[in-house]
């Protein structure tokens, strides 16, 4: 086709065989829009097209996307508002013919690519490295391991304890995002030899990290949690990113500070102080 359609927030470019959906990157538009950047989706992850009145004298043509084909929208588990769904274009009513004409036109080549739930990932995931801030520490992931620090003002004592955790991807056999948009948001790393009968309390489990008001936002959270679910899944080649052989002293200090709190107060044992402080001492 070559064909470009503009709605508001999002571009959509037509090809023979994918969408090029550029999104628009100005104050207006949805965060999570912005840090997606563009995506090319492929025919072949795409199992419908729809086109709908919109409120306020719009219409909304949208891609359906296959069950299994696109890391972001498994991740999300359908929490996502409507107005972030990356696979919606609102479009001014008075161009509703033409949105028509492109629907049919993607329906048509539809019918030849696949239909039903997707073997695999067909949508590509969100690049890394990838970084964000939650409630009870920072989350990154460099393509091979994901990585938690604790907060020393978040966490808890459970996980300040258990100290900072890295999770290599081969030991991982999920990912569970709940929406900071909703109750009790976090994002929680399914490994392979956890008990799934015991049942952790996020703010107490080492495997997962907290959302507040105003940590880990559906922006950055959401395209962390898809790259790392993608990883998961393929387990293919991906770039490493080293690690800084040092941190930060004046980090080492405040952790160490906290430690000390946590011991005063009888959450630490005296060998548990002594253990992680030492551990903290030969970060520097």
């Amino acid at each position: 086709m070559g064909d470009v359609l503009a709605g508001f927030h999002a571009v959509w470019e037509f090809e023979s065989d994918s969408v090029l959906i550029r999104y628009e990157r100005g104050i207006r538009a949805p965060k999570l829009f912005q840090a997606l950047g563009e995506r090319r989706i492929p025919l072949s992850a795409v199992e419908g097209v729809t086109l709908a009145p919109g409120r306020r004298g719009t219409v909304v043509l949208r891609l359906l996307p296959r069950a299994g084909a696109d890391p972001l929208m498994e991740a999300a588990a359908g929490q996502l508002k409507e107005g972030s769904d990356p696979y919606r274009l609102v479009l001014p009513a008075e161009r509703e013919t033409l949105a028509e004409y492109y629907a049919d036109e993607l329906k048509g080549l539809l019918a030849e690519s696949g239909s039903g739930p997707a073997d695999r990932f067909l949508v590509p995931a969100p690049e890394r490295p990838l970084h964000f801030k939650a409630y009870d520490g920072k989350a990154s992931f460099d393509g091979t391991s994901v990585q938690f620090r604790w907060s020393w003002t978040g966490a808890s004592s459970a996980k300040w304890k258990a100290g900072d955790q890295r999770f290599a991807v081969a030991d991982l056999s999920g990912v569970e995002w709940r929406s900071p948009e909703l109750f009790e948001g976090h994002l929680r790393l399914v490994r392979r030899s956890a008990d799934s009968a015991a049942a952790v309390q996020a703010d107490q489990d080492p495997a997962t990290v907290v959302f507040g008001l105003g940590y880990g936002p559906v922006h950055e959270s959401l395209p962390f949690a898809a790259a790392v679910l993608a990883a998961v899944r393929t387990r293919g080649p991906v770039p490493v990113v080293p690690a800084p052989s040092r941190r930060d002293p004046a980090d080492i200090a405040e952790r160490i500070r906290h430690l000390g709190e946590l011991h005063q107060a009888g959450l630490v044992t005296d060998e548990e102080f002594s253990s992680k402080k030492a551990e903290l001492l030969a970060e520097l």
